[in-house]
């Protein structure tokens, strides 16, 4: 009963959105979690059309004008589509849409994702690498790092070897999934592949790893590929995650860089992260550094790419000799 209840609940805010329009649902979605954003525009992608009592229903219960809503939605798809890339922008919302429209039975995936990472690596244990490789870019990137920390060091080395080069999954490739996990996915007909996996997805899971076992996969992966497992770690951490550092790294690193290189760098750095860098320096430096960037006119974007690459091997250096602790430090513990 509490699950309808939930449904119910989930469906009455899928509903009220779509009467506000597209800028107001935009500005909601914003507020929302990913995961928020998800099951709601999944609701929204699922209803084709609502009884006019439903929506009278759902609008006096918010305390909202009914207006002139209408109760056909002939194109909640493309509704779905306008609203995620308002609020989310293109990139983000395109990879959330894949999730959303990839089809209409989730039931598979979705019971996955409330079984407990024991229970899904012991699942996983005999399939092929590549097979859990497409099963595990489904999850959430927290919940497939918590499942491969239950698999043995060669299982997870040779899983995310493959979610790095996994390049999306063909429709025919979801009916193979089937086999594994009864009705994994939907959609398996749709003519275009799901883009899920790569690069980026392998980083964002070895982010959250952690305990050693991200510097096992890298040395793993880069035997096999060194180009992989460079463009793995540009990923793992990028230059406006330096943010992130405390202070104590933010001035080790400091004390590895010329200014010049640091002045480009930061002509491409959001204002949060200048000011970091600004009070780790002292008040003279900090001033000198305020009048380079002032002074220092247009600088190409291919300059300040290569100087942030550059400052981001520093900061690997650094991590490497314990001078600094990057982000996602799993269960290790500090004495």
């Amino acid at each position: 009963m509490a699950s309808n209840v939930d449904d119910k609940g989930l469906e009455d805010a899928a509903i009220l959105l779509m009467t506000l329009g597209e800028e107001e649902a935009a500005e909601v979605f914003k507020h929302l979690t990913p995961r928020e954003v998800q099951r709601l525009g999944e609701a929204i992608a699922r209803m084709k059309s609502v009884p006019r009592e439903r929506c009278e229903a759902v609008l006096a219960r918010f305390e909202a004008e009914a207006g002139e809503a209408s109760v056909l939605l002939p194109d909640s798809d493309g509704y779905v589509r306008a609203v995620l890339r308002r609020a989310l922008g293109d990139e983000k919302a395109d990879m959330l849409l894949d999730r959303i429209l990839a089809g209409n039975d989730h039931s598979g995936i979705e019971s996955l994702k409330w079984l407990d990472p024991a229970s899904v690596a012991e699942l996983l244990r005999n399939e092929h690498p590549q097979i859990v490789a497409a099963i595990v870019v489904h999850l959430d990137a927290e919940q497939a790092a918590d499942v491969l920390r239950q698999m043995g060091e060669r299982q997870r080395n040779e899983v995310m070897v493959r979610v790095a080069t996994l390049d999306g999954i063909q429709p025919a490739a979801l009916k193979d999934l089937n086999e594994v996990l009864s009705r994994l996915l939907a959609g398996g007909e749709r003519a275009r592949k799901s883009r899920l996996g790569g690069v980026k997805a392998a980083a964002e899971i070895l982010n959250l790893l952690g305990g050693g076992a991200d510097t096992a996969v890298l040395d793993f992966v880069r035997e096999a590929d060194h180009e992989l497992a460079q463009r793995i770690m540009d990923n793992m951490f990028t230059f406006d995650d330096l943010v992130s550092l405390d202070d104590k790294g933010i001035q080790a690193l400091l004390r590895e860089v010329q200014t010049e290189s640091l002045v480009v760098a930061l002509k491409g750095a959001s204002p949060e992260l200048r000011e970091r860098i600004l009070k780790n320096m002292s008040t003279r430096a900090a001033e000198s550094l305020r009048e380079d960037l002032d002074s220092r006119g247009p600088v190409r974007l291919s300059e300040v790419e290569a100087e942030q690459k550059e400052l981001l091997k520093v900061v690997r250096r650094l991590s490497d000799e314990g001078q600094i602790v990057l982000g996602g430090g799993g269960d290790e513990q500090f004495v």
